[in-house]
């Protein structure tokens, strides 16, 4: 399974990332979270996944990150939650 790209992302997606953080209100502790998930190295599946954390979910395809939702909107693809 691919792991989670977090170098030379295209440049339309990274200013898409950007701006939903800044849309949904992603506060700074909530990015660190997310940080510190993604220094695990996690493995995430080839097609749609997301993973929630407090406040706010990432949702992701492959090893791209796609954009974050805020608490009550639904996501789609594989719940990383749901892993042991």
């Amino acid at each position: 399974m691919p792991q989670i790209q977090r170098q030379d992302l295209p440049r339309a997606l990274f200013q898409h990332l950007l701006d939903r953080v800044q849309s949904r209100n992603v506060s700074p502790d909530q990015l660190g979270a997310l940080a510190r998930w993604l220094d695990t190295q996690p493995e995430v599946p080839i097609g749609k996944w997301f993973k929630r954390f407090t406040g706010f979910t990432v949702c992701g395809e492959g090893m791209l990150i796609k954009t974050f939702l805020q608490a009550g909107q639904v996501p789609v693809g594989t719940d990383l939650n749901a892993k042991s």
